[in-house]
């Protein structure tokens, strides 16, 4: 084998769309991949990663340019070079009617895996992945994060030369991700095995050996995590807001100055942010109104946000209106009223006596590893699930009587894509709004507002749309009809950092306009814009409280390593109790 896995030269794709013609989603790009290192694919939604890995893996063939993987040149021999490798897409097929073995089974007949193979390979594979105890249940009774571990041993049923990940760990909580990169790091460091991931997540990306920053279907930056993250030497900082201020506040402030910042960012009650280069900090001293501010270590995503800004400069602020219909009185008491709220599934307890109170325009965060009750407590709180018993009052409703009246003041976006993807930007809006109950002139209105306000063209194919502009469009149509709280599944799941700042920045807008926000995330650092959040797991509601003081609880410096420590201290005293 030689030193290069994958070597690209000059490759191009392009893609034929019967509204748009020809759409060049890799343009002429060329990059070489080392053997036995762990390589990271990163860039905004749209720049090509997952149509390189797809050609990589002789699924797609280039249009024009040389790519050979493993010596082999792909375009001539696609199946010599699919038997020496494994692929794990963005929505790997399970089959959630067969049990875990069951599934490991078939995909070892799919590969031809020889039994004497699979005596040795799903000991091991079950073993990492910590699935041994569950090799009779259904895969679709796994949570989230064992349904990705499950999806990464099928992917390795046989030992392949090169692994394939297009984003695996989306969709999975801070617990499943850790969980999921040792079983990498484990691979690359015990077996040699040459791994490319694409991801969105930029700590992920700093534990490989090369990083490709792509945007545009091109390579904007390549090289080791340390040598790109000088590219943010000497520009960046951490600023600590007033006490009485929340830290969205302050981001707020420094992302809508793109003259003198690149990007901004809460984190641990602070604000860390970049400085433009050329900008002095002179400038930044009246921006903070002489709030102190330190230098600290640069990381990777600052390099990251650097290099995208640097492509696209001119990225407008939200321009947000405030209902008008409705007049809100910010002294009637909570908006979510939540009283030991119960909801079981036969004799499985989904969600085990929760209260908890969200007030006007606050933005509550509902945290918690997979299959830790939140979409439950998520779906009643929206109406679209009755509660077994508790009481439930939204928007002065009482849902266990007046459902329908309390959805018609809400807004809700689902954590998938739930649009019509045959439908253009404006038809969507436009059935929508209907849906919503609006009309004529007022409906045309609120459409041409809407799609102002999310940069959205209104003739593009929804489905056609890039991960994060469909976000917007769904981020749009639940805010068509003005409601009082929007409710948000995990948003910004899969979207890469700057798509993210945008939406919160949309998302602080609303809140400092009165909407209130419920959203739940698997991404850490957007517990941070929150005012509270609460943690669940097994349906039980672990801690409530400000970030800081969810911090302080247990001393942890960041909401990754609290959202860590408090759900594993709550799962050893269970098993102690057992």
């Amino acid at each position: 084998m030689t030193d290069v896995t994958v070597r690209a030269e000059g490759v191009t794709k392009r893609f034929r769309d019967r509204d748009h013609g020809a759409v060049t989603a890799v343009d002429r790009l060329s990059l070489e991949v080392r053997t036995g290192e762990l390589t990271a694919l990163v860039g905004p939604d749209g720049a090509g990663k997952t149509t390189l890995m797809r050609m990589i893996a002789g699924l797609l063939r280039p249009d024009a340019g040389a790519l050979s993987v493993l010596g082999l040149d792909v375009a001539v021999d696609p199946q010599s070079v699919q038997d020496r490798i494994s692929y794990m897409p963005q929505r790997f097929g399970l089959y959630e009617d067969l049990s875990v073995q069951e599934n490991l089974d078939l995909y070892a007949d799919l590969h031809g895996v020889p039994a004497a193979v699979r005596l040795k390979r799903f000991p091991r594979m079950l073993e990492m992945t910590d699935l041994s105890r569950f090799t009779g249940r259904p895969a679709g009774q796994l949570s989230g994060g064992m349904k990705q571990k499950l999806g990464l041993a099928c992917t390795l049923v046989r030992a392949p030369d090169l692994l394939l990940l297009d984003e695996p760990s989306v969709g999975v909580d801070p617990l499943s991700r850790r969980d999921l990169w040792q079983i990498v790091r484990q691979l690359v460091e015990d077996e040699g095995l040459s791994v490319i991931v694409s991801t969105a997540y930029m700590d992920e990306a700093e534990r490989s050996s090369q990083v490709f920053v792509m945007q545009g279907g091109r390579v904007l930056a390549e090289g080791a995590p340390a040598t790109l993250r000088a590219r943010a030497h000497g520009l960046t900082y951490s600023v600590t807001p007033p006490p009485d201020a929340p830290a969205r506040r302050l981001q707020a402030r420094l992302i809508d100055a793109p003259g003198l910042i690149v990007d901004a960012v809460p984190q641990g009650g602070d604000v860390r942010f970049i400085r433009q280069p050329g900008a002095t900090e002179t400038g930044l001293h009246a921006l903070l109104d002489g709030a102190p501010f330190a230098a600290r270590p640069e990381d990777l995503e600052d390099a990251f946000m650097i290099l995208l800004r640097q492509q696209d400069s001119a990225i407008p602020a939200p321009v947000v209106s405030t209902p008008t219909e409705t007049v809100w009185d910010a002294d009637a008491g909570p908006v979510i009223l939540v009283r030991d709220l119960v909801r079981r599934f036969g004799d499985f307890t989904a969600v085990a006596s929760t209260s908890f109170e969200v007030a006007r325009g606050e933005i509550f965060g509902l945290l918690g590893p997979n299959g830790a009750g939140k979409t439950t407590s998520f779906r009643m709180l929206c109406g679209l699930l009755p509660a077994t018993s508790g009481h439930l009052e939204v928007a002065g409703l009482n849902l266990r009587h007046a459902r329908a009246q309390a959805r018609a003041r809400i807004g809700y976006v689902a954590q998938k894509f739930a649009l019509y993807g045959n439908l253009t930007v404006r038809e969507n809006l436009t059935f929508f709004g209907g849906a919503y109950g609006l009309a004529g002139r007022t409906l045309r209105n609120r459409i041409a507002q809407i799609v102002k306000q999310f940069d959205l063209d209104p003739a593009a194919k929804s489905g056609l749309l890039p991960a994060g502009y469909k976000q917007r469009l769904a981020m749009a149509t639940g805010l068509l009809h003005q409601p009082e709280i929007l409710f948000l599944d995990e948003p910004t799941s899969g979207i890469d950092p700057l798509a993210r700042r945008g939406f919160w920045r949309t998302i602080t807008a609303l809140a400092e306009a009165g909407v209130t926000i419920v959203v739940t995330t698997h991404f850490m650092e957007e517990a941070e814009y929150c005012d509270r959040i609460a943690i669940q797991d097994a349906g039980e509601m672990l801690a409530i409280g400000s970030p800081r003081e969810v911090r302080d609880r247990v001393g942890a410096r960041d909401m990754d390593s609290a959202f860590i420590a408090i759900v594993e201290a709550a799962r050893r005293d269970r098993s102690a109790a057992a």
